[in-house]
């Protein structure tokens, strides 16, 4: 008996090991494209953070920590606040508004549903580019926004909109809305409704209701949301330039003119990429440590 048993379980072992190579063949092209685009970029990013500049804006290897010294300059510094208050305000806008609109897709008819998330995509079928400057054409002087608001007597005249702090916050949580929408919705529609309607009968009222036990049976999807919309959010510069006009300097928009504009100094450009990298993971680290801690 003892000896089939062995048998019996050197068979299933032999069974799980046979798929487990089967998948590590299935899933080496992903991993030699992690490598090639993602950790061989980052690599040769972090050996240029350590360079100098050269004379004609080329690289001169060397160690020096002086670039990572000129990050936290007070003129960059006050660029990396801003970046992370603008963040911060686009995410916890999109939080308040997409997660109404997520919930009640969620607890939507399957019909509704899937005419609601439909609606949701729409703004993916465009080029993020072309739905950018279509906010040029209704926030400026003499656009859509302002025309309407002249005709029914709101306003005097032209309100000063784009080009503005206000005008870049807009286009950021146009662009990123989808983004928190989408895996609180998920969340929302796994949500048991037998706990809800036990905490009612137990005696929670609906605020209560809600904190305690729809909030905390959402907060996956809630935690996916702020990632996938602060850590973009942070380095997006192409909102910025069309919308800010160049005058709302985010730490994206320093980082490309490093790489493409006039400065030309990938060293330094290198060293921001860096620590905008650090952030991202401290961000994600901490989200994923308050999750556990909630669980």
């Amino acid at each position: 008996m003892h000896t089939l048993d062995t048998a019996v379980g050197s068979t299933t072992a032999v069974r799980q090991r046979e798929p487990g190579r089967i998948t590590w063949l299935l899933v080496a092209p992903l991993f030699l494209w992690v490598a090639a685009f993602v950790i061989a970029p980052t690599l040769i990013m972090f050996v240029y953070s350590f360079c100098e500049r050269g004379t004609l804006g080329g690289v001169v290897f060397t160690f020096t920590l002086a670039n990572y010294a000129a990050v936290f300059d007070p003129t960059y510094l006050q660029i990396v606040v801003r970046s992370i208050f603008f963040a911060g305000l686009t995410t916890a806008i999109c939080l308040a508004m997409g997660y109404p609109v997520a919930y009640f897709i969620g607890r939507a008819s399957e019909k509704s549903r899937n005419l609601l998330l439909m609606m949701v995509m729409i703004p993916f079928w465009t080029s993020f580019l072309i739905r950018t400057y279509a906010w040029v054409t209704i926030l400026k002087n003499e656009g859509l926004l302002n025309s309407v608001l002249i005709q029914y007597g709101l306003i005097a005249q032209p309100f000063e909109m784009l080009y503005t702090p206000g005008a870049v916050i807009l286009g950021l949580v146009y662009t990123f809305l989808p983004f928190m929408i989408l895996p609180i919705y998920t969340s929302v529609e796994k949500l048991d409704n037998a706990l809800v309607e036990a905490a009612f009968d137990l005696g929670a009222g609906p605020l209560r209701a809600f904190s305690k036990v729809i909030v905390p049976m959402t907060s996956p999807g809630i935690t996916a949301g702020i990632l996938l919309v602060f850590v973009p959010a942070l380095g997006l510069y192409a909102v910025n330039d069309i919308l800010g006009g160049g005058k709302v300097d985010m730490i994206g928009n320093i980082i490309e003119n490093q790489f493409k504009g006039n400065a030309r100094n990938w060293p330094f450009g290198a060293a921001l990429g860096i620590t905008l990298m650090v952030a991202f993971a401290l961000a994600f680290w901490f989200t994923g440590r308050r999750q556990v801690q909630t669980q």
